[in-house]
């Protein structure tokens, strides 16, 4: 757990390229903290005595109770001056120089020295490359912004300095307050992780924001923010979703860009919540920092004008909110509050003429209702109608029924004060109702997050000692990529496989046959030779009578494919009766941020065709298993669609998660296919495996132990 209690409530800001040199960053920074901050501000340059009426120190060395520095110097010097920070004790630094990471081999060099000059020292460091941080509880604006921020209950992180000063500038103009703003840099030290972990004890935060463009360590992040989302929300827009994006998103602050399924399966498996631009962030913020999370998710439209009032309920359609269905009771207390003509069912027309009265009086009667978690208002500009008076019913309605409520004024300049006073109560506005209703569904988003039990991934009794085996000998025989050879792979860690044996000869393969009994499949045996059926490598019930000749027919076939080719044989294996089954596809590969990935989805031969797949970060837990199978578009395949009978879905669930075991215990597996698994209403088979290892990373075999360090090694353990 890192300590950020000073970098954002310092006493003592130590400025090092301080200078008042016009349009310097330097002057930008100094000027900021000297209009903002409520502690001291100390210049340090070597160059100059004095500076904005202050004293000017050479060094931080030299400043007295420093506790946070804001470096602005050359990439050359900026080392120096944290390794001094360091032995005066100072343990907080923001890094605002670039050049850096993002600026060549020259550059990352610098940045490694600089993560080993914070380690050394213990110090928690933002940036490089940052714009600055803001804390508003202390008046610190340690940025070269040309803006300020605002109080508030949301605190910001973004990864893009350009983006920190947008929104700033967007914020004064709306009135948007903060809580804490970070501009993350390159994340040399501090990332993600660290500020989420620190506004999710930070009491004071009540929505944490972030514009993230990578994530440095994406496991630590699911850990840390599944917590925090316990109590505290966190919305995020995570750029460079193409591949198009990616690369720029890398080239722009030298983030390495995971794959977008690993970062849409793990802000998922995170509790965040991830949405598309900046207008859905702060939509997001207003209602999350201002509104109670609602009890159900049926929602009460209460309108003076029908078309947006069809336009609302579109969008609830949309969400997954739904219209509620109003009690008995409260059709009559409607009918008997409003006109005739009125419209007493959801959503609530209170017609075009309502003074604020009406309006009020069918808000009242709809927030009452049991079946009602959320309400929209919706008002256009009307002669009888005063959007302020309007506002103040509102908010007396939210605080007497404590229901969340989201407002849409469909007007301009006549709704700013309506819109103040709505805001000053944490009841967003909104001009589409469309808006007004997803940020409510963000509520009923959120409101899932907290709510849902995590479950620890369940640990199997495997024989990892024969999967360490396997795995070694690819490592003896030099070779990266195993297929049927490593089936044994799998059977240690409890996944079924057919019967079956890697033979090198027609009679082993007789021998085989003869043992399983019946017809058999047959299949080439070759790292070199990854798609079997295209050369005709695979033969289906081969009697045992054809087992010799086929045999000999398999390996021609492969010699003429690939000369060269490394043959290690022939699998005969068990036929299967797949008759009532389904092949599915069981898969994982190794993401640079989250780690080994498990997909699970509908397989064989056209898997690529139909991407139906889900993916989720391992270790996968069980309820995390059932989920992917219900994320899938064949999910009514496995149910027994068309008088089928339902496959067994346990042994799935079971076989995602010996899977998701196996890929974490063993590192040396960047990629793996079980393809197909075939699922039946009795069981789950692998029936083909393909996987591609890491030789660095491949196990050897384990050491006899010594005699004399036997009873150690069993403490250990």
């Amino acid at each position: 757990m890192v300590d950020l209690t000073t970098l954002f409530g310092p006493e003592c800001v130590a400025v090092v390229g301080a200078t008042d040199r016009e349009g310097s960053v330097g002057r930008a920074v100094m000027q900021n903290m000297l209009d903002s901050f409520e502690g001291r501000v100390v210049p340090v340059n070597p160059s100059r005595d004095e500076l904005f009426d202050r004293r000017c120190y050479d060094s931080v060395a030299d400043v007295p109770d420093a506790d946070l520095v804001v470096v602005a110097v050359p990439p050359d010097a900026v080392i120096d001056v944290l390794r001094e920070s360091g032995e005066a004790g100072v343990r907080d630094a923001v890094v605002i120089t670039a050049g850096f990471g993002e600026a060549g081999n020259e550059g990352a060099a610098r940045e490694r020295e600089l993560a080993e000059v914070a380690a050394e020292y213990d110090m928690n460091v933002v940036g490089p490359n940052s714009v600055g941080v803001i804390s508003t509880p202390v008046g610190m604006n340690a940025t070269f912004a040309p803006l300020g921020a605002e109080p508030g209950n949301v605190s910001f992180m973004s990864q893009s300095g350009a983006f920190v000063t947008a929104v700033l500038d967007w914020a004064a103009d709306r009135e948007v307050g903060f809580r804490d703003i970070v501009s993350l840099g390159n994340k040399a030290v501090l990332d993600e992780s660290d500020f989420v972990e620190h506004w999710g004890r930070d009491e004071e935060t009540d929505v944490v924001l972030g514009y993230l463009e990578g994530i440095e360590d994406g496991r630590s992040f699911i850990d840390t923010a599944r917590t925090v989302t316990d109590d505290t929300p966190v919305v995020l827009v995570k750029s460079g979703r193409t591949e198009a994006g990616a690369h720029a998103a890398a080239s722009h602050t030298g983030a390495i860009a995971g794959s977008e399924a690993a970062y849409e399966a793990g802000l998922d498996q995170a509790g965040v919540l991830r949405v598309e631009g900046v207008q859905e962030l702060f939509d997001y913020a207003a209602i999350l920092a201002g509104q109670p999370v609602p009890d159900s998710d049926g929602v009460a439209i209460v309108t003076n004008a029908g078309g947006p009032g069809v336009m609302a309920t579109d969008a609830v359609g949309d969400s997954g909110l739904s219209l509620a269905s109003f009690a008995e009771g409260t059709v009559g207390a409607l009918s008997e509050a409003l006109p005739d003509n009125a419209n007493v069912y959801n959503p609530i027309d209170v017609i075009g003429d309502a003074p604020v009265d009406r309006f009020a009086e069918a808000l009242d009667v709809a927030l009452a209702d049991p079946n009602v978690g959320s309400a929209v208002v919706i008002a256009c500009p009307t002669a009888t109608l005063s959007f302020e008076a309007l506002a103040e019913a509102v908010v007396d309605a939210g605080e007497a029924h404590g229901k969340p409520l989201a407002v849409s004024l469909m007007g301009g300049s006549s709704t700013r004060e309506a819109g103040r006073t709505l805001s000053g109560a944490g009841v967003p506005t909104y001009f589409d109702p469309a808006r007004a209703v997803r940020s409510l569904d963000a509520l009923r988003e959120y409101r899932e997050i907290r709510d849902a039990e995590y479950t620890a991934p369940r640990e199997f009794d495997v024989d990892r000692e024969h999967a360490r085996e396997v795995l070694a000998d690819a490592g003896r025989r030099g070779t990266t990529r195993l297929g049927v050879e490593a089936m044994d792979l799998l059977s240690a860690y409890g996944i079924p496989i057919p019967e079956g044996e890697v033979v090198d000869s027609p009679a082993d393969a007789e021998r085989v046959a003869e043992g399983i009994g019946g017809d058999v499949v047959m299949k080439i045996v070759s790292p070199d030779i990854l798609h079997k059926s295209d050369i005709g490598g695979v033969k289906v019930g081969v009697p045992s009578e054809e087992v010799r000749d086929a045999y000999e027919d398999l390996i021609t076939r492969a010699r003429r494919y690939q000369p060269d080719a490394d043959l290690l044989g022939v699998q005969v294996q068990e036929l299967l009766d797949t008759s009532n089954g389904v092949e599915t596809i069981v898969g994982t590969n190794r993401d640079p941020q989250f780690g080994p990935l498990v997909l699970f989805g509908l397989g064989g031969v056209f898997v690529e065709v139909l991407e139906d797949t889900t993916v989720r970060v391992a270790p996968v837990a069980e309820p995390e298993a059932r989920e992917m199978i219900e994320g899938i578009r064949a999910t009514p395949l496995l149910r027994g669609a068309r008088g089928r009978d339902p496959v067994d879905e346990g042994s799935v669930v079971e076989t995602i998660q010996r899977l998701s075991q196996l890929v974490t215990d063993f590192p040396a597996i960047l990629e793996l296919d079980v393809n197909p698994l075939v699922v039946t209403p009795e069981s789950a088979t692998a029936v083909d495996v393909r996987l591609t290892v890491d030789p660095e990373k491949l196990p050897g075999p384990e050491p006899e132990p010594d005699a004399d360090t036997t009873e150690t090694t069993e403490t250990q353990r």
